[in-house]
């Protein structure tokens, strides 16, 4: 998709995500880029996100993907009218990651008017790939 994809022009800063009680502050996931059709957020992997072994739990890369998408999903429709809730996430876990950060980048299959596909993939930081996320989101009236 070329150009920029948002409904209005907006800032990282305008998100207002990076604070307050919600699962993504509680894990210690932050935004980090706002592109004209993509975004990107990272998740430190730590006590916060392993899995008992000691490795990146597949559902922490799950919540950094749904994140992403559903930020979009709300940046894409015009907030006072419509939202975006989640019908369906998957993932495919590529590989194992220890410690450090993993980035998720998040961009769009298809916008339409009732549903949004987005794919989002995670790196570790050599940029070797974790995880490669969909995130099928329903766009519904407020």
């Amino acid at each position: 998709m070329a150009g920029r994809i948002w409904f209005q022009p907006y800032r990282l800063e305008d998100l207002g995500l990076q604070d307050g009680p919600h699962i993504g502050t509680h894990l210690g996931l932050r935004l980090t880029e706002l592109g004209e059709d993509y975004l990107t957020g990272t998740l430190p992997v730590d006590h916060r996100t392993h899995q008992p072994i000691g490795i990146l739990h597949g559902g922490a890369s799950v919540v950094l993907a749904e994140t992403l998408g559903s930020v979009c999903s709300w940046l894409v429709v015009d907030p006072t009218t419509h939202h975006g809730v989640g019908l369906e996430v998957n993932a495919n876990h590529l590989r194992s990651v220890r410690s450090g950060v993993v980035t998720g980048t998040c961009r769009p299959f298809h916008l339409g008017r009732s549903t949004h596909i987005w794919g989002i993939e995670i790196v570790d930081e050599d940029g070797k790939l974790v995880c490669i996320s969909r995130l099928t989101v329903a766009v519904v009236p407020r």
